[in-house]
């Protein structure tokens, strides 16, 4: 039904499009608008974390962590190189998954304050 707006969002991959449908089935078009609008401010896209990603390998280990709000995984790899750089080369293989995880908890919140504010 607001298939569209979901589609707008950058680098969206169809995991996160199909969850986003799951999430916000049941609203109505003027609650999806506000839920975008939240949303987009919280989410996190995949090929941006990649860049975040790379630049904590090289420059700031843990930038990725304190980027999704993990802030004692970041002070981890702050103080142990990326753990030893295994953890930072972990991470942009898996920055794809990293994003989704930190976009299903942002669609969550999200949802909370559509539900909990009264934008019907």
């Amino acid at each position: 039904m607001f298939d569209s707006q979901f589609m707008a969002l950058p680098g969206i991959t169809p995991q996160e499009y199909s969850y986003l449908q799951t999430a916000t089935n049941g609203l109505n078009e003027q609650q999806v608008r506000t839920f975008l609008m939240i949303y987009t401010g919280k989410r996190r896209n995949p090929s941006d974390m990649l860049l975040f990603c790379v630049i904590g390998l090289f420059l700031v280990p843990g930038l990725q962590r304190f980027i999704i709000g993990q802030i004692g995984m970041g002070i981890l790899y702050l103080f142990t190189a990326g753990l030893c750089f295994i953890g930072s080369i972990v991470d942009i293989v898996n920055h794809k998954q990293l994003a989704f995880e930190h976009n299903q908890k942002m669609v969550f919140e999200s949802l909370q304050m559509v539900r909990m504010g009264n934008f019907s």
